[in-house]
């Protein structure tokens, strides 16, 4: 008996190679990933049916679009390939090199697996990536077994007087399609405890870490608020200096939490009702630390009234407060804007700052993780550089869409939309 999923199967496959391409990213330890497939036949050589670790989905089609006669070669082969990175990860990945898989299922080369790992892979990454890629090629050739299973079934019921041979051949796929069921269930099983064991470390880390960082935050806070009578200047502004590195190391391991969480597909959407208003000024309120004492002025503008809607309020709000502690990180005097409205179904927000700006060169690789304008930037400007990461992918999570617009010197301009729902 067949164990074959309900639903639409061309949709259950592009969900299951969208996961492939994240567990390859995953596995290589970041860089980028893409998995295509390919029909006999086909005047091209592979379609991309999913990528992960792009800073956009313009990069990843050029990045396809540049790979072509690569994946070419692993299709006709049907073995692995290695070359160096083509354009446009050339630029962002200097140096590094490209493994492609080829997906192999029963009857011939169905795709390729292709990743660019940051380092050398290890050996066994490169035995995780083969199963892997193994579990993509029976995803892809699962329907296509099922469909003539399913075929020859009706067929022999129409033709009776050729039931034996019909039977005999019918017999034969669906001992095979059973045996790709129970393999594909061992691979997933496999894989599944590789991801378990990678989810008890992201668990193990957050416990370990966050547990004596929130006691360290919480003791500075007592001895600020019980002893500052007691104490001098420059051991107060000592205690708020340790409050302000703590306060930002934990935002920095949430973001790492979050963003693993949302690659796990763990992060779910929670839709409450909120004041668009309100949580403006609670944005607002939370940045005061990162402007401290500079000449920097906070404006809120909302056009016209906003009445209550229902969206994802945590996820809106921490958007928000990425893009607006950003803005305050790289404006040194002048004004900041912070404001929204409402078109249709989708709510408009946008942070518009008089900043040092972002080059044209950078601009595209500014929503890649830990990435910094310069060489300097981790030290001038405290973080991690994944903010803008995490807005990226939680703009993806939400179905939301973003628009940058930045000059050097000048300043930087971020929009977004979210849907949303009338209370």
């Amino acid at each position: 008996m067949s164990i074959t999923p309900t639903g639409n199967a061309d949709e259950r496959l592009t969900r299951a190679l969208r996961i492939t391409a994240s567990q390859a990213a995953g596995l290589i330890g970041g860089g980028a990933s893409l998995v295509y497939t390919h029909t006999e036949g086909d005047a091209t050589s592979g379609r991309l049916r999913a990528a992960a670790g792009f800073a956009s989905a313009d990069e990843a089609r050029a990045t396809a679009a540049a790979l072509e006669r690569f994946v070419h070669a692993i299709v006709d082969a049907a073995e692995p390939q290695s070359g160096p990175v083509a354009s446009p990860l050339a630029e962002r990945m200097p140096g590094a090199t490209m493994y492609g898989l080829p997906l192999v299922a029963r009857e011939g080369c169905v795709g390729a697996l292709v990743v660019v790992p940051t380092a050398e892979l290890p050996a066994e990454t490169s035995a995780n990536l083969e199963v892997l890629a193994w579990g993509a090629a029976a995803q892809i050739d699962h329907p296509a077994l099922a469909h003539k299973y399913a075929s020859l079934s009706a067929e022999s019921e129409k033709h009776l007087e050729a039931a034996d041979e019909k039977n005999d051949e019918l017999l034969k796929l669906s001992e095979e399609l059973f045996a790709q069921d129970i393999e594909l269930l061992r691979n997933n099983e496999k894989l599944g405890k590789i991801e378990k064991l990678k989810n008890d470390f992201i668990e193990k880390m957050s416990r370990e870490l966050r547990t004596p960082l929130n006691s360290i935050i919480e003791a500075t806070i007592t001895v600020l608020s019980s002893e500052v009578e007691t104490l001098s200047a420059s051991s107060q502004q000592t205690l708020r200096n340790a409050l302000d590195e703590g306060t930002a190391f934990q935002r920095t391991l949430q973001n790492i939490l979050d963003l693993w969480r949302i690659k796990q597909d763990e992060l779910p959407i929670e839709i409450q009702e909120l004041s668009v208003s309100d949580v403006i000024d609670e944005t607002i309120f939370s940045v005061q630390d990162t402007l401290g004492d500079k000449p920097v002025e906070i404006e809120k503008e909302i056009p016209a009234p906003i009445p209550k809607v229902r969206g994802d309020l945590g996820k809106i709000n921490q958007i928000l407060f990425l893009l607006l502690d950003n803005a305050a990180k790289f404006t040194e005097q002048g004004t900041i804007k912070i404001g929204a409205r409402l078109e249709g179904d989708r709510l408009h927000c946008w942070i518009h700052d008089t900043g040092i700006g972002i080059c044209p060169d950078d601009q595209k690789y500014i929503w890649g993780e830990f990435y910094q304008v310069d060489d300097q930037a981790s030290a001038k400007y405290r973080g991690a550089g994944l903010g803008l990461t995490l807005v990226h992918d939680l703009l993806v999570l939400l179905d939301g869409d973003s628009l940058l617009q930045s000059e050097a010197g000048v300043g930087t301009r971020v929009e977004f939309s979210v849907p949303v729902v009338p209370a």
